[in-house]
């Protein structure tokens, strides 16, 4: 979302609709009077900033992104595979007004969760509203739900923000019950053309081993991919590689270290 601008010269009907617009509906009722008022601008640019604040402290906490690093601190030359410009492209968050989905997909620790988070707060910022969630804590918590009323209630949790991000598909199995719910947030969100981010390190094909015996797999999948980008990263670990530096680090500054004598 764009920082408000400053108001400058004041003309009636747009003011009228502005003020309106925020309720300030006793400022509303008198106008015409305060229109050449010096203060005037200034109240509302002040109004419109706050509004603003509390709107993005507002998506930012129902979204639930957690920690996450920058995405300044991606290192893309580690990935053997990694398309730049189709990431840097997303980041222009054209994907949200053709309700395409993204899909991130590679092994472990090649920053499928830092690229979902840092995609999902640059939605946040621009305005729109969020919900990062592990795939399991989605499914697990729709499945608790004890009537079908709940379970409507709680799904609404998944399908109401513009955009829903969905971590580590594929790491657990599940089993028909789970399968059955993810499908039904995927089609509701389908029908409703907001898009899903989503990472996995199971290739598509694979699904049947992550939602064994469900029927319902390759429609999930068909309607994920129908309007998608899909993001395949290649390559080592990177959590692994800092590993490796830190115990290099630890070794170096041991051997370093001056001996205690007995």
């Amino acid at each position: 979302m764009n920082a408000p601008t400053t108001i400058t010269n004041l003309t009636l009907e747009p003011t009228r609709q502005h003020l309106r617009r925020l309720g300030l509906y006793g400022l509303l009722a008198q106008a015409e009077t305060l229109l050449n008022e010096p203060w005037l601008a200034r109240v509302l640019e002040i109004e419109d900033s706050e509004r603003a604040r509390r709107s993005l402290k507002r998506r930012l906490d129902n979204a639930r992104l957690g920690a996450f690093k920058p995405i300044t601190d991606f290192d893309w030359a580690w990935p053997t595979k990694c398309d730049r410009s189709l990431i840097e492209e997303l980041f222009s968050l054209g994907f949200v007004g053709e309700a395409a989905n993204v899909v991130l997909f590679g092994l472990n620790g090649l920053g499928k969760t830092m690229l979902l988070k840092n995609l999902t707060h640059q939605a946040l910022l621009h305005g729109h509203s969020a919900r990062f969630t592990l795939a399991s804590d989605m499914l697990h918590e729709l499945a608790a739900q004890d009537s079908t009323i709940a379970l409507a209630r709680r799904l609404r949790r998944y399908t109401s923000p513009t955009i829903l991000a969905i971590d580590e598909v594929g790491y657990p199995s599940y089993d028909a019950r789970y399968a059955d719910l993810l499908f039904e947030v995927v089609t509701r969100r389908y029908q409703q053309q907001r898009p899903i981010l989503l990472t996995t390190n199971k290739a598509f094909g694979e699904w049947n081993q992550v939602f064994p015996n469900a029927a319902c797999v390759v429609a999930l999948i068909d309607r994920l991919l129908h309007r998608a980008e899909i993001v395949a990263l290649e390559g080592k670990s990177y959590r692994f590689k800092e590993a490796q530096e830190r115990a290099a680090r630890k070794a170096k500054s041991r051997s370093a270290a001056p001996r205690k004598e007995r």
